[in-house]
Parts: C-alpha cells; sequence; structure tokens
C-alpha cells in the first residue's frame, strides 16, 4: 500500500490538471468550478491520509526494532558502482511527516474549495496543490538521499508555481521567481553534500550510511571528522534554503503574495520543515560533528530572534505569520542544533498544527475584509467574524506559549533542552527564551488590533467566511489545542516511538531546574501579552511610542534593509556584469568576430562569382589555358 500514499495526490494532479489543459486547448469558455476541481484534489489526499494512517496503525502494532515498511518501485540510477533503486521507506519519523502532510493538507484542501470559488482558473490550483503533496511525500518517503532531492526540487517547483499563481501580477511574478532563485542556492548545497557523502561512505541509501557511519564509532580520525562536517555543514546550507533561516530566509516573507492556502499549505505545515526531516533523517552523521550542531544551533537561535525583531512592527496580517513561520523555524533547528531532534520533530508537529490554523483563519479575516491585509484598517472583527474570531484565539494562545496548548509544550522542550544539553548553552536558551516574550508581544499586537476594539476602515462590510471554510479552522483549532499531548514531560510518547530513529540524549539539568525554567517561559509569554495589551489598548499610545522610536521602527518595518544590501551587493553587480556581458561582450566582440566571417565568405562568393559569365568561349580559353599550365608544368618537372 506504501506506493498509494503518492499515487493519489500524482492521480489528483493529472486528473485536474489535463482536464484544465484540455479546456485551454480547446477554447472552451466554460471553466471547471472550483467545487469540481476541488473534490477531485481533496478526495485524492484524504485518500493518501487514510493509507498513511492505515500503515501508522500497522507500524504502531509492531515492536520497536521492526518498525519499518520498505517498498522498492523499479531500478532507477546505473552509473558505474552506483546502483540505486526508487524505494520507498516509511518509519517511526517519516510516518509523522507523512500524517502530517496529507492531515493538515486535507484540512487546507477543503478550504481552499471555498477560498478559490471564485478564481478563474481553480483546476489548475488543485493540480498544482496536488502535485507539491506528491513531491512532499516523496520527499519524506524516499529511502535514499538522491530520491529525497528529487521531492526536495519537486516541492521548490510546485512553491514556485503556486507563490506565483496569479502571475499577472508583477508582485506575486516576481515573489514566485525569488523563492525559486534563492532555493536553488541553496540546493547547490545539497548536492555537493551528497557529492561528499557518496565520495567518503560509497552509498547514498538512508540505512546503508547510517550503518556505515555507525561503524565508525565516536573516534573519528581529523580526515574523517573534516569530511562528516563538511557533508552536514553542506547540507544545513540546503536546509537554510529550504526552511528560510539566515541568510536565505528572505524568499519566504515575500512568498505570502500567493493565495493564503498557499501560505498555510507550503510555508507552514509541509515544505519549510524539509530542512528539519533531512537533519533528523541524518542525525547520526550530524551528532558526529559537534562544529555543525553549532553553528545549526547558533543559525536557528539567531534566525528565531532575527526575525521575530521584523514581525513586531509589520502591518501586513500575512507578513506577520511570515515572520512568525521563519522564527519558529530558528526554533527547530535550535532543538535539532542541541541534538534533541525529537524536539525539533514534536515542534514541527504542533506548528504545523496553530500555524495553518493562524494562516487559513487571516485568509478568513482577508476573505471577510474584502481582501484588506493591513491590521491598521481592522480592529473589531470580533463582532463580525466570532467564528473566525473563536479558532484564532486558540491559535494565539498556542504560539504565545500558553499552558495547556500545543505550542507551550514543544516550545518549553526546546528551552529546556538548549539550556541542559552537553551541545547547548546558557546564552541560547537565553536568546531563545527573549524571542518567545517578542512572540508573544507581537501575536498579541495583531490578535488586539485585528479583533478588538473599534473598527478602523468604514469601507469594509466585514463578515464570517462560509462553512466550507471554517469547519476545517475548527478541526485544525482542537489539534492545536491539544496537540501537546503527544510530547508531556516525563510521559513523552513522542521520544518512545522515535527510539528506533533517533536516539535519546541525556540531559544535565535536574526536575526542579526544569520547573523553574517552564515557570519562566511561562511569565515571559504573560509578560509579553501584558506589555502588548498595555501599549496597543490604545492606538495614540502606539503612535506616540512609535514616534519616539522612529529610527528603529524604520530599521525593523524596512526589514533591516537586508534586501537592499543583497539587491546592492548581489543583485545589482550580477544584472551590471550580465548587461557588460551583453551589450558589450557579446554584441560588440562576438557578434563582430561572427558577422566578419559572413562578411568574408559574402564578398568571397562576389569575387567568385563575377568569373562565372556563362559565354562558352571564355569557358573555352580558361579551359585550354589550364591544359597549357598543366602539361607545361608536368613537363618543367620531367626535364629537372
Amino acid at each position: 500500500m506504501l506506493v498509494w500514499i503518492l499515487l493519489l495526490p500524482l492521480i489528483g494532479f493529472l486528473i485536474n490538471g489535463c482536464s484544465y489543459a484540455f479546456i485551454q486547448a480547446s477554447g472552451m469558455k466554460k471553466k471547471i468550478s472550483a467545487t469540481v476541481s476541488g473534490l477531485i484534489g481533496t478526495t485524492a489526499i484524504v485518500g493518501s491520509f487514510i493509507v498513511s494512517l492505515i500503515l501508522f496503525l500497522d507500524l504502531f502494532s509492531q515492536v520497536d526494532e521492526q518498525r519499518e515498511i520498505t517498498q522498492v518501485l523499479f531500478n532507477w540510477i546505473k552509473v558505474g558502482p552506483l546502483l540505486l533503486d526508487f524505494t520507498l521507506r516509511l518509519d517511526s519519523l517519516s510516518t509523522l511527516f507523512t500524517l502530517v502532510i496529507t492531515g493538515v493538507g486535507s484540512f487546507i484542501h477543503i478550504y481552499s474549495i471555498g477560498y478559490m470559488g471564485h478564481d478563474d482558473a481553480p483546476a489548475k490550483f488543485f493540480a498544482y496543490l496536488n502535485l507539491f503533496c506528491f513531491a512532499m511525500l516523496a520527499l519524506v518517503l524516499g529511502a535514499s538521499l538522491p530520491v529525497m532531492f528529487l521531492g526536495w526540487e519537486g516541492v521548490g517547483l510546485c512553491s514556485y508555481l503556486l507563490i506565483g499563481f496569479w502571475y499577472a501580477d508583477d508582485e506575486k511574478a516576481i515573489a514566485g521567481k525569488k523563492a525559486f532563485i534563492v532555493n536553488r542556492i541553496g540546493d547547490l548545497g545539497f548536492i555537493l553534500g551528497m557529492f561528499v557523502l557518496y565520495t567518503t561512505f560509497g552509498t547514498l541509501d538512508f540505512l546503508e550510511l547510517k550503518v556505515k557511519v555507525l561503524a565508525l564509532g565516536h573516534t573519528l580520525s581529523p580526515d574523517m571528522l573534516y569530511l562528516i562536517t563538511s557533508a552536514c555543514l553542506l547540507l544545513f546550507v540546503g536546509c537554510t534554503g529550504k526552511s528560510a533561516q539566515i541568510p536565505l530566509y528572505v524568499w519566504l516573507p515575500d512568498a505570502m503574495a500567493g493565495p493564503t492556502p498557499v501560505s498555510a499549505l507550503i510555508h507552514a505545515a509541509t515544505m519549510v520543515t524539509s530542512g528539519i526531516y533531512l537533519v533528523t533523517r541524518l542525525n547520526f552523521l550530524f551528532s558526529l560533528s559537534p562544529i555543525a550542531l553549532e553553528v545549526m544551533a547558533w543559525v536557528g537561535a539567531l534566525t528565531a530572534f532575527f526575525a521575530a525583531t521584523i514581525a513586531v512592527v509589520q502591518t501586513d496580517i500575512k507578513k506577520v505569520l511570515a515572520y512568525s513561520t521563519v522564527s519558529q523555524l530558528g526554533y527547530m533547528f535550535l532543538g535539532c542544533g542541541v541534538a534533541a531532534y525529537s524536539a525539533g520533530v514534536f515542534h514541527v508537529i504542533t506548528h504545523a498544527f496553530f500555524k495553518a490554523l493562524l494562516f487559513l483563519s487571516a485568509g478568513s479575516v482577508i476573505h471577510g475584509m474584502s481582501e484588506e491585509q493591513n491590521i491598521l484598517k481592522m480592529g473589531g472583527l470580533k463582532k463580525y467574524m466570532p467564528q473566525t474570531f473563536f479558532v484564532f484565539l486558540i491559535g494565539w494562545l498556542a504560539i504565545c506559549g500558553i499552558p495547556p496548548f500545543s505550542g507551550f509544550f514543544s516550545k518549553d522542550e526546546i528551552l529546556w533542552k538548549a539550556f541542559s544539553s552537553e551541545h547547548g548553552s546558557k546564552p541560547l536558551w537565553f536568546i531563545a527564551a527573549v524571542t518567545a516574550v517578542m512572540t508573544a508581544f507581537y501575536m498579541t499586537r495583531m490578535f488586539i488590533l485585528t479583533f478588538l476594539g473599534e473598527m478602523r476602515s468604514h469601507d469594509a462590510h466585514p463578515h464570517d467566511s462560509p462553512a466550507i471554510m471554517t469547519v476545517p479552522l475548527f478541526f485544525l483549532a482542537i489539534l492545536s489545542a491539544v496537540g501537546g499531548i503527544l510530547g508531556i514531560p516525563h510521559m513523552n510518547w513522542l521520544d518512545h516511538w522515535l527510539s528506533p530513529t533517533i536516539p535519546s540524549h541525556g540531559y544535565e539539568a535536574s526536575d526542579s531546574t526544569e520547573w523553574v525554567l517552564m515557570g519562566l517561559s511561562v511569565a515571559g509569554a504573560i509578560f509579553g501579552i501584558v506589555f502588548s495589551f498595555s501599549i496597543y489598548r490604545s492606538l495614540k499610545k502606539a503612535e506616540e511610542l512609535k514616534e519616539s522610536w522612529s529610527g528603529i521602527h524604520r530599521v525593523l518595518f524596512n526589514k533591516w534593509y537586508v534586501d537592499e544590501a543583497y539587491f546592492a551587493a548581489i543583485v545589482n553587480p550580477f544584472i551590471k556584469t550580465s548587461q557588460f556581458l551583453w551589450k558589450v561582450v557579446d554584441v560588440k566582440v562576438v557578434d563582430r568576430i561572427v558577422m566578419s566571417f559572413g562578411r568574408v565568405s559574402s564578398r568571397s562568393g562576389e569575387w567568385i562569382r563575377t568569373s562565372q559569365t556563362g559565354l562558352l568561349q571564355v569557358y573555352a580559353i580558361v579551359f585550354v589555358m589550364s591544359i597549357v599550365f598543366t602539361l607545361g608544368y608536368i613537363i618543367y618537372g620531367l626535364a629537372r
């Protein structure tokens, strides 16, 4: 049954995609409705979820050591000593990701039926959604790095297609291109990392690689440690692209230009967690490289803090959530960087629940506000959109880290492991703790400006979304509320479930320290919420604060001018170099050389053509003269 997890979304893509292509090619004016195409796409992903659930239950019934299902589909690559099959493998780690991808993906597909109801090409949209799910499932089910890379590139392509879905708008088309190009930069690191691993170990299959790496033991030669560290850092470069970490995070905030369901599916629940999955899958390799772990932990912590500072002042509701996603991904990498891989996976799962809920709730707000996205023009929506308000409230409490909501447990575990792990440190914990306070602050700010107070726009006529959009929100709200049960401290089912894939690591902190850190985490979240309420209960007070800190506000609002710096240091020189190569080297040098050969050929032909008079007398004279010359040459030769 394993292959059907992949095939069902692929079939949905083919049906919707071919139907759309046929209608476009035939010139028919009637389009496939969002209801029909949505049912096709939703049925495909729900079917994939059902198969994933059945196989999860099958794994659940097995003992830990045998918790694995493998299926070889066909022989794929045969180049010299490299023999690689296209193999799928489901184990305790990948089954969690398949359930999240197909489960949360199903809710997003259902929501999209209502959200895309008035779009001109819903069949194309659902085809892209299904193709994305197929690629993401291939990424997590691949039994080797090349199969994973196939899915890795597939989700990159689909993100380009979905972000730029409304490509007639230049802003959206540019955002799609930006995501595609930035991800290609990271993917180069992934490819080079694969090369290093293959030349070092002679295999790219995860199980074979794990056996060979573990056979080395913990005492490594300097050369082997150098190769492993190089491979890990190169692979992590790929992760910084796909999972939006410093320095390649810049594509994700702009990706909010796509339809809101795209933001929820790609940039909250699935694609951006690819880097976490890769690191966790190769935990046996990364654990041998303290340098790679330290780099990952610091990049994660700094990304979390850096993105949070930007989110504090953003006014676009989706941009706030976008920078929040970048920040939360930083938490996940911090967890993996201190060798708390299961904590990183735990936050992937809870984040998928509450961030998908928040994005879809934001989409409901935008839908009800006639496509308005500026939170400064909202306010008072609690009265007009009670259902959206209620589910957003659950998501807000979850991401702020208020117990017993899911975000509290996963974030608290990462903070604890950053403090107590042998790979962690007090500065890492401090940065993450301050970021948690900032998260509670800016999410409360968005909550207040959107739902509380008085309506600040007189042009909008807000209303709650239809049931096809709100029902999935209630299911996600339930998961956001109770999802933390998977990793309750000292009753951690998730750690036990992942133990065949991720070995447990010892931590030095005592139970009392854990309780103190937990209390500080909750106190920090409450402080962030209260402080935000004290400022934004009056917009006049917020404006006064903005004026008094205008310089810092300008820097943060302009995202630390990172995009401008990249444009000045990389993009502009690249464009100018390209223009020089085109206008000078290509046009004035290469083209002139080529045209010179053409002119020589043309003039030579014209000169030769003058000898072709068409008069028999001339030809006869030339013929006789040629014979005389030839005979003279022969006689001269014989005489010598």
